[in-house]
């Protein structure tokens, strides 16, 4: 049977283990395990040994935020094991802590010898996701420094340095060579009659660039009262439903994931803050899309994740033209990143702008924070920010030119760049693609929101009542034009897109429900998408599938084209209360409260979008994000849309 692999998230740093506590560091072919701290795999080996033998697994680490597992020497039925391993790992902040204890079963004393091989590739995750590119790392030089008690490993690339120190109590009594370029630390253990010894590891991961001192925490219970500490308070003062105990549980849980899911970043001032990462494993990051709507959905009950998200894209938005990176002056992020790869420019995600919502979406949130939490101080310290935003959207955007919100396909980076980002993502209903510009129907949803919530700012805030009246014709004009070049007559339902010569592409998809999120549509057309996003084409019984069912481009388990999305969901839920819709969005709300609590209460990024009625559990996509934050915050969502009924 295959070896399963556990996660474990602290904002930027997380660990995936194998049943038995072990890193394999394997590349390619299968889950990818080891402790990665901004964008570089910090622990590569992890391999423990008993008598020179793996042991054999008594109880399997299982699913929390602690790996917890029980293992013994290997023997037979007539030898009962002399000792047993109880293993405990945490994670910290560019930090893994390990305690290992044995405890001695008979009445003699034992002696064990222990061994732990261990190793630091430095590998970036571009390099270890399985999309077959290879990169040169011409220069790249490893080092091993042994020390009174533990090894540094060390990686430089001219300027680029980073380090893994891994230390232990008691200190290993030897260093061996492998011959592999890892390490093997070795103890020799003295368990007296029915007495235990025990072992504590730290290993404190240096990312190139991070100059903060970090403190590894001593054992896994201090990192487990950290994180017990950042849950309260991200829970203190929410009001949980309590006649639906279900999504009091899946709020709650969302709260916990959103504790362990914030990563530092930085405002337009150097100022430190902590935003909304995209998800684990492969996007603990900032991505402006995904910490928006993050923040949007939390924003009644966590308006301090907006707080921070805000400035933390203001900081990042682009002042000048960037071929490779998709910028634009105005434009909003999409995502950053860390790593050694995106350092050297080979891959162009250091500052990436290659997404057509993340500018409406900053202009959406800033309007609805100010407006819920009454200050004004924010919206008046980011004006040049918004204002820049919305330059970005009627010049380079394209909506003084083309009437819309426009992208083409990045070569070298991302073919869509709305929500549903893969490259198949935006077709027909016979699943052709379209070519050249694509304007895409969500996000002139979001651009008519931000357009009128920036109006609001201006006559409110900034007493430019001339702006105001500017904002607000754009974004009239920019209703009545979409309700006549996107509407299907025959399917009384919205395209999903206009392509180049302004044709619709007629796929029938879940972003309908975004339009009701922002309040594009007519009443009556909104009443007529929401009822239809509930019929059993769309709706699985667990959500609202991306693409309708029945279509030549439907597929249960394509990243958007049948899948259901929570964070999808909830914003198709939020609009159909908007429009009154209160039963259909009691419907969707259920359908993904009971997802999640099949599954100890936590939303995936995605499902397959297989039927209720055929298959009596949601079926989990095979590529899922773990822990993301737009789904972890989907729950507060269907809180504000529905309630507790």
């Amino acid at each position: 049977m295959t070896e399963r692999h556990h996660l474990f998230v602290r904002g930027a740093t997380f660990a995936a283990v194998g049943d038995r506590g072990d890193i394999s560091g394997v590349r390619g072919g299968g889950p990818i395990d080891g402790l990665f701290v901004r964008d570089a795999r910090h622990l590569s080996r992890w391999q423990l040994t008993v008598d020179g033998a793996v042991p054999e697994v008594l109880r399997p680490v299982a699913e929390g935020d602690t790996a917890r597992c029980v293992l013994v020497p290997r023997g037979g039925r007539q030898e009962p094991p002399a000792y047993t391993l109880w293993r405990e790992q945490a994670v910290g902040d560019s930090s893994f802590v390990e305690s290992v204890r044995l405890t001695g079963n008979v009445p003699v004393a034992t002696t064990v010898r222990l061994a732990l091989t261990v190793d630091a590739d430095f590998t970036d995750q571009f390099e270890l996701r399985s999309d077959h590119r290879t990169y040169v790392k011409a220069g790249a030089v490893r080092s091993r420094q042994v020390l009174d008690d533990g090894i540094e490993f060390g990686y430089r690339r001219g300027e680029w340095r980073s380090c893994t120190t891994i230390t232990a109590d008691p200190a290993p009594e030897a260093v061996e060579e492998t011959g592999t370029g890892a390490r093997r630390l070795v103890w020799t253990l003295e368990l007296p009659p029915h007495g235990s010894a025990e072992l504590l590891l730290r290993v404190m991961a240096r990312p190139h660039g991070d100059r903060r001192a970090v403190r590894v925490p001593r054992s896994p219970d201090a990192v487990n009262e950290q994180l017990r500490s950042a849950e309260d308070e991200f829970m203190e003062g929410v009001a949980f439903p309590t006649a639906w105990p279900e999504l009091a549980a899946a709020c709650a849980r969302g709260l916990s994931d959103m504790a362990a899911l914030q990563v530092p970043a930085r405002g337009p001032d150097g100022e430190e803050l902590r935003v909304p990462a995209g998800g684990a494993p492969w996007f603990l990051t900032l991505l402006g899309r995904d910490a928006l709507l993050a923040s949007l959905f939390a924003l009644p009950y966590r308006p301090q994740l907006a707080a921070a998200t805000l400035p933390a894209l203001a900081a990042t938005q682009a002042t000048a033209d960037g071929a490779s990176s998709v910028a634009q002056p105005g434009k909003i992020v999409h995502e950053v990143r860390h790593g050694e790869l995106a350092h050297f420019g080979q891959v162009p995600y250091g500052r990436y702008y290659g997404s057509v919502d993340a500018t409406p979406l900053f202009l959406v949130l800033l309007g609805a924070y100010t407006e819920h939490t009454g200050d004004t101080a924010l919206a008046r310290r980011l004006e040049r920010h918004a204002r820049a935003a919305v330059g970005w959207m009627l010049d380079h955007g394209g909506l003084t030119a083309r009437g819309y919100l426009v992208y083409r396909a990045d070569e070298g980076g991302l073919a869509n760049q709305n929500w549903k980002d893969s490259p198949g993502a935006i077709c027909r209903a016979d699943g052709t693609r379209p070519s050249g510009a694509v304007m895409a129907a969500g996000a002139q949803g979001y651009a008519y929101d931000a357009l009128r919530r920036t109006a609001w700012l201006a006559r409110t805030v900034w007493d430019d009542g001339t702006y105001a009246a500017l904002l607000e014709q754009a974004a009239a004009d920019l209703r009545d034009r979409f309700q006549r070049d996107f509407w299907l007559p025959e399917q009384a339902f919205p395209a999903l897109a206009l392509d180049d010569d302004g044709h619709r592409i007629d796929a029938l998809a879940s972003d309908a429900g975004h339009l009701l999120w922002s309040g594009l549509l007519d009443k009556e057309y909104g009443e007529v998408v929401g009822r239809r996003l509930l019929e059993p084409d769309f709706f699985s019984g667990w959500g609202v599938r991306t693409l309708a069912s029945g279509q030549a481009a439907y597929h249960p388990l394509s990243y958007h084209r049948g899948s259901v999305w929570p964070h999808d969901n909830a914003l198709i839920t939020l609009g159909l209360a908007r429009y009154g819709l209160h039963d259909e969005a009691r419907a969707v709300a259920h359908g993904l409260v009971d997802a999640a609590t099949t599954a100890g209460h936590r939303l995936p990024e995605v499902l397959a979008g297989y039927g209720r009625d055929t298959h009596p559990e949601p079926v989990p996509y095979p590529h899922a994000c773990v822990r993301e934050s737009r789904s972890a915050a989907a729950p507060l969502a269907l809180l504000t849309a529905v309630g507790g009924a």
